[in-house]
């Protein structure tokens, strides 16, 4: 698999849901358009649910692979708004 430039990082094992998807749209919000966010996160909900969510808020996902033990590695690439 092809790994993408990454322009920030963010680190959310250690949060549970919600606060792993508030803390990734946070980041996202602080970063232009096309620029990537590579983020580990853990197995189970954080996994289910923060994918799905960014997908649902416009953004590209790139990349999701495990990074070792209930821990996965998504790079995700920043768009603007959904069109209304």
């Amino acid at each position: 698999m092809e790994v993408s430039e990454t322009t920030h990082e963010l680190d959310i094992t250690g949060e549970v849901c919600p606060m792993t998807f508030v803390r990734t749209k946070l980041r996202l919000e602080r970063m232009a358009e096309g620029e990537i966010l590579r983020i580990r996160l853990r197995d189970g909900e954080p996994l289910a649910n923060v994918p799905r969510a960014l997908a649902d808020h416009g953004h590209e996902i790139l990349r999701l692979e495990a990074a070792g033990e209930a821990v996965w590695i998504l790079e995700v690439k920043k768009r603007g708004r959904l069109p209304r």
